[in-house]
């Protein structure tokens, strides 16, 4: 029961939430032995004060008194040590698959979903959300259960003891946790300010990083910079305000239990003065007014703490529990012919992008998509490869119903080169190697060979080991955009996708490549973006997008007979190539 609640509540695993729980009653048993100490402090006035009070004398046993000590101090080693393993140790593990969890639960959301997400959020969630949440189930949640569940055992020893000076110790606990708790709702207002402003700036730090050539091309770094130190500035602000926020619940509740020794003292002192409890008495809870708070203080602190990590808490849990689009994971395919039939599609139910979408891109056949800038070519490719799904109307790959699929599987069938290349930093030999887990040094060094990948890598330092740097850098766009094709070629997919893949090439090398294409899309659907015609001249099918429609579709020369929108882009690119300065 315990352990569910903490699963939900604070998206532990059931191994992590068990440990909370065992962590939480050995920081209990923990609280509980430093008392212990002030049994044998107890002891000694006992010796010391039974005399002056006229009852005999004791003789104090000095070997009985080390051995009990070593005793205290070995149970509280004891609860300490296993404190430790199953709150740090055990933490850190949760740490780490709460990483890996929501690295696997990124992994398998579909392509559409990082398209709408900020990517330094995600990264933010992570990286710097799981590392607050190590303390906070390492100190605060521990700490604060363990202090009341000790503080309730201690309690009800006080209150046999005698229930009256117990009741004037303890009264200040809950109106303490009270006030704080009533600070909640302004807690999580200044969290969610600070999250949201600290996001911005990081934004923005990473967009300067990104656009750092742009910024001093343009001499407009003092701009930037200036707008970036204002952000900063309001993160100090935030976090200062949210500080104080936290902490005036906080103060308030220690100056409350302050009036616990108030009362003690109050109290006893009309007993002893009535006679109702003995000097003794008085004095044990008096010192056990002295420490008692101590781990109450802590628990405020930590209550205030697990207030403000709601935020964070709620944002793993958001990715936790996305839907994961499933699918069909077994089935079989009637050839690669790809078809779109009345499809619609939006973003976000916006303005359509796309409208009443109907076209057969057949196996063994080029068909290319042309239109002018955001006709729809490149969500019409994306939803090809089940990266988005429909509005209305079917997308189907030999047959089946992509919507029916496991996007995962699927894309097995996709070699896909992106405009816009991505890069790991790592060699060119393993770049290429991803278009193919275990793929043979050979076979990636033939991909690359056929992705006239040869001239450029012979050049670098260390070959095909040369390490590229992050998304490439120490490459030019057309040596990039020839890995990529390389990847392409080592994969060998039955369905080809291309968005401007010639795009950063020259004339010699996009011949050179095309050629190398031409090898790799023989028996295959090819479904490929481009704008430059002489592309797509051997296309066997055209279908042109304007403005999410399908404009006309079929091949070069029956859509240039036809003198429409087609024929219209090829002559502007034919009266551009003649342009002079």
């Amino acid at each position: 029961m315990i352990s569910e609640y903490f699963v939900e509540r604070f998206g532990l695993t059931k191994d992590g939430a068990d440990n909370l729980i065992k962590g939480i009653l050995y920081t209990a048993l923990q609280n509980i032995s430093f008392i212990f100490p002030v049994g044998l402090y107890t002891l000694l006035l006992y010796i010391w004060l039974e005399p002056l009070m006229g009852g005999e004398i004791i003789d104090p046993n000095l070997a009985m008194f080390i051995v009990l000590i070593l005793i205290v101090l070995g149970i509280i080693f004891a609860f300490s040590w296993k404190q430790y393993h199953f709150l740090y140790n055990t933490t850190y593990v949760e740490s780490e698959n709460r990483r890996i969890n929501l690295g696997e639960n990124l992994r398998k959301l579909p392509l559409s979903f990082f398209e709408n997400r900020d990517l330094a959020d995600l990264t933010s969630t992570i990286m710097n959300d799981c590392t607050d949440l190590e303390h906070l189930f390492s100190h605060a949640v521990p700490q604060l259960l363990g202090s009341i569940l000790s503080l309730i055992i201690i309690a009800v020893g006080m209150i046999i003891f005698d229930w009256r000076l117990g009741i004037a110790l303890l009264w200040v606990v809950p109106v303490a946790f009270i006030i704080l708790y009533i600070t909640k709702i302004y807690i999580r207002k200044g969290s969610k300010l600070v999250m949201n402003d600290l996001l911005r700036c990081g934004d923005s730090m990473q967009e300067c990083i990104e656009s750092i050539r742009e910024l001093k091309s343009y001499h407009y770094e003092d701009e930037y910079f200036s707008k970036l130190s204002g952000l900063t500035s309001t993160i100090e602000k935030s976090r200062i305000k949210a500080e104080l926020m936290a902490s005036a619940g906080v103060i308030a509740g220690k100056l409350f239990l302050n009036l616990g020794m108030v009362s003690v003292i109050l109290l006893g002192s009309y007993l002893i003065i009535n006679g109702e409890i003995s000097i003794f008495t008085f004095l044990i809870f008096l010192i056990a007014s002295a420490t008692i708070y101590n781990p109450i203080e802590n628990g405020l602190m930590f209550l205030a703490e697990i207030l403000m990590m709601d935020i964070k808490i709620d944002r793993a849990k958001e990715i936790e529990s996305l839907v994961i689009e499933g699918g069909l994971t077994d089935y079989s395919l009637d050839g690669y012919d790809i078809e779109f039939k009345d499809v619609n599609f939006n973003y976000d139910d916006l303005k359509d992008v796309l409208t009443d979408i109907n076209f057969l891109a057949k196996q063994g056949e080029v068909t290319a998509l042309v239109g002018p800038s955001g006709g729809g070519k490149s969500t019409v490719s994306k939803l090809a490869a089940r990266f988005w799904d429909p509005v209305d109307g079917q997308v189907s790959l030999g047959g089946e119903n992509l919507a029916e699929l496991d996007c995962e599987k699927l894309l097995e069938n996709f070699s896909i080169v992106f405009q816009d290349v991505i890069l790991f930093n790592n060699s060119i030999l393993e770049n290429i190697r991803v278009g193919r887990k275990g793929a043979s040094d050979e076979e990636v060094i033939e991909a690359a060979r056929l992705a006239e990948c040869e001239e450029f890598v012979e050049k670098l330092p260390n070959g095909y080991d040369t390490i590229i740097g992050e998304n490439g850098e120490l490459l030019s766009g057309g040596q990039r955009q020839r890995i990529s094709i390389a990847r392409a070629l080592l994969k060998n997919a039955n369905v080809i996708l291309l968005d401007e893949a010639t795009s950063f090439l020259d004339v010699e090398n996009e011949s050179k490549i095309q050629k190398a294409l031409s090898a790799l899309i023989k028996k295959k659907t090819v479904i490929i973006i481009a704008h430059r015609m002489r592309t797509i001249a051997n296309a066997d099918k055209i279908v042109v997008l304007n403005e999410g429609r399908i404009a006309e579709q079929g091949s070069p020369e029956e859509l240039i007979e036809k003198d429409g929108l087609f024929k219209k882009m090829v002559d502007l690119q034919n009266l551009s190539g003649e342009w002079k300065i």
